[in-house]
């Protein structure tokens, strides 16, 4: 389901592109291997044109620190998971589509709010209300990722109790780490780096959709899971989280 944002993203420098066409009538008087070989163009120069723009968008989203995955043209899960942090960031829709309002926004962009300034110079601040987190570097963002965190739902767990998804909201630091996917009574998490016990953790997991939709957890994309655990300090890193 999520690959449907690559049929719905529309990039403006795509959009004011006249891509070459085959008409009808023309098609019908001329020769089929003439009219195939004019169509392989046409698809190759529209492939093309959606490489670049896609490659701008790719390059321009990790200059800002959202990690896009690799300036290859090639959209996939990182580009759009980079998407979305970048709108949740900017206050824009959270939606599967790059509109022309993204794109004024990502020439001008704003810096994620700070939720804690003087929270030191490294850590990991975690926005409940924007679904985003955001690592500090030396009071700088390193790393600006969308997350997915307690769906306020009412659940039972199968080892035991029942609760309400919620995240909880204070200050924290990271405690360990565990490599690869673990297994808990509620499921798997990837790569998981611990903040509250190892009951609560920052993780990877499939899906990290829009909405928030953990046990109570940090959800982020897999991509971003693979590599977050080599920037921070563990034990050690503050963890702000704030609604």
């Amino acid at each position: 389901m999520r690959r449907v944002w690559l049929a719905m993203l529309t990039l403006p420098v795509v959009a004011a592109i006249a891509f070459p066409t085959t008409g009808t009538a023309h098609a019908r008087t001329t020769m089929h291997t003439r009219t195939t070989a004019h169509a392989r163009t046409a698809a190759r120069d529209a492939s093309a044109a959606r490489g670049r723009s896609v490659a701008d968008l790719q390059r321009r989203l990790n200059a800002l620190h959202y990690y896009a995955g690799p300036d290859n043209g090639v959209l996939g899960d990182d580009t759009l998971e980079a998407v979305w942090a970048f709108q949740e960031t900017q206050g824009l829709p959270g939606e599967n589509v790059v509109t022309q309002a993204f794109w004024r926004a990502l020439a001008n962009p704003r810096a994620p709010r700070v939720l804690v300034p003087r929270g030191g110079a490294d850590r990991i601040e975690i926005n409940l209300g924007a679904e985003v987190l955001v690592l500090y570097h030396n009071n700088r963002p390193e790393l600006i990722s969308h997350v997915s965190t307690g769906g306020g739902y009412y659940y039972c767990s199968p080892g035991g109790g029942c609760g309400t998804a919620v995240t909880p909201t204070g200050d924290f630091h990271t405690l360990s780490y565990y490599p690869g996917w673990m297994q808990v009574p509620l499921g798997y998490m990837y790569n998981p780096v611990f903040f509250i016990g190892t009951a609560f953790a920052i993780h990877g997991d499939i899906p990290v959709p829009l909405q928030p939709v953990s046990h109570g957890c940090v959800r982020i994309p897999m991509d971003i899971a693979a590599f977050f655990h080599t920037l921070i300090r563990i034990p050690g890193t503050p963890v702000y989280i704030r609604r």
